[in-house]
């Protein structure tokens, strides 16, 4: 591998691993927010959602400016904007502001995830653009679990505020690397429309359905922002479709669903992703505010997942590029699915060895096994020219799984009260393990491999 694909390989997981560490991160966080800023369970997910939202919502804006005006550009601006919304985010004197700028999070991660990896498919060909995926992926997802543990001991050592401010110095250095060392590419069309009006009626519908979801324990089904919230949520919804069936240039091109495996593997994904984002947040919450783990330790129980997914994450993906993807898009969500299943049985007062680390353990080799495979999957079907806005649909497909998930599997684990209970967890974790056994499941029945 030559230097510039080398910097540029490193550029790309630095850039990605901030947008994904804040995925989890502040999961490890949320209890000391709550004992800080104030709020209950609505509040936490909120802080969440927030983030997912804007990303969710604004992902595929953010693939369909990558191809007009240039990956690396769009790569760049994002985690510039994305290193001055954690500074914000590290400043806010309240839960409101910092959902707030959570929210603005979200809008540059929207700018930077789908450039990466479209940088990424524009820069690498062949086998080697799948052993680079695998690696993007398995650092990339190695962030996601080494997060919560860093910033489990940095919360224990100083404040939550500190997460945030770790973002600003990352994002300085990946801007240097992205101006001086990254290859650019010929721009697409610039006069090519962005569809504002598709990202608008997304995010008004995602917005209204999440807050009826995360607000109805509160507020009540016959509330009438809960009936709003629905409604406006899933009209929405209906009219983001039928405008992108007639947009001259559509955020979400629907041609790309008239490709077997690209529309299987977004619907794995949504599954998939959807327990695994749940799977995080209230894990987190059970084991500081049930089973009594410190921020610091309840990072470090996750442990056994990044070595797992360090190891094993590039080989599946370069596997699955010669052997095809199937088999592992069927197996490993049904292993990792069925591995969390165990966590629905888990006690209040568990033993780490005995209760926890064997589920995790077989849910990080099923992970492992299904992540990169399906990345690859979704770029290769849709080719280098549409890499940008495919990269954008799948990352928005798995970020408004998460999003939608956190919502409705807090809505049936919730009893009414304020925080987490032993057994609203048994039943997120009954949800979230039939979620990621039934992508398995989509894989096996739907996914082809390529002659």
């Amino acid at each position: 591998m030559d230097r510039s694909r080398r910097f540029t390989l490193v550029g790309t997981i630095l850039g990605s691993s901030i947008a994904f560490i804040d995925m989890t991160v502040v999961n490890v966080a949320l209890p000391r927010i709550q004992a800080d800023l104030g709020g209950g369970l609505a509040a936490q997910q909120w802080v969440v959602d927030a983030y997912l939202l804007t990303l969710g919502s604004l992902i595929l804006v953010g693939g369909s400016l990558g191809d007009i005006f240039g990956e690396v550009r769009l790569f760049t601006i994002g985690v510039a904007a994305f290193g001055v919304a954690s500074a914000l985010c590290a400043v806010a004197p309240d839960v409101t502001t910092l959902i707030v700028f959570r929210g603005v999070q979200g809008v540059a991660g929207a700018l930077l995830t789908p450039a990466s990896l479209a940088v990424i498919t524009s820069t690498f060909e062949g086998a080697d653009r799948g052993a680079a995926i695998g690696t993007w992926t398995a650092w990339s997802g190695i962030s996601t679990v080494v997060g919560p543990l860093l910033g489990g001991w940095l919360i224990e050592v100083s404040s939550w505020r500190v997460i945030f401010l770790l973002n600003v110095p990352i994002s300085i250095l990946t801007v240097a690397i992205a101006l001086l060392l990254m290859p650019r590419r010929a721009q697409g069309p610039t006069a090519a429309p962005v569809d504002y009006a598709g990202a608008v009626l997304c995010a008004a519908g995602l917005g209204g359905v999440v807050f009826a979801l995360i607000e109805q324990p509160r507020l009540g089904w016959t509330h009438w922002a809960i009936v709003l919230g629905f409604a406006g949520g899933a009209l929405c919804l209906a009219a983001f479709v039928l405008w992108e069936l007639r947009a001259s240039s559509p955020m979400l091109p629907l041609r790309l669903f008239g490709r077997r495996n690209f529309t299987v593997t977004n619907v794995e994904t949504l599954a998939v992703y959807g327990g695994l984002s749940a799977w995080g947040f209230f894990l987190a919450l059970f084991l500081q505010q049930v089973a009594g783990y410190s921020p610091f330790r309840s990072g470090l129980a996750t442990i056994p997942v990044t070595i797992v997914l360090f190891f094993l994450s590039r080989y599946a993906g370069r596997l699955s590029a010669t052997h095809g993807p199937r088999v592992f898009m069927a197996a490993g969500p049904l292993l990792g699915g069925a591995s969390l299943l165990a966590l629905a049985r888990l006690p209040v007062g568990l033993s780490y060895w005995v209760d926890l680390l064997p589920p995790l353990v077989g849910f990080a080799v099923g992970l492992a096994m299904t992540v990169a495979p399906l990345t690859t999957t979704v770029l290769s079907e849709a080719g280098a020219g549409d890499a940008g806005i495919a990269s954008g649909v799948n990352n928005a497909v798995a970020r408004i799984a998460g999003l939608v998930a956190i919502a409705g599997v807090g809505l049936a684990a919730s009893d009414g009260s304020h925080r987490l209970t032993a057994h609203g967890f048994h039943v997120a974790m009954l949800i979230v393990g039939g979620l990621i056994c039934l992508g398995g499941a989509i894989g096996a029945v739907g996914i082809r491999n390529p002659a």
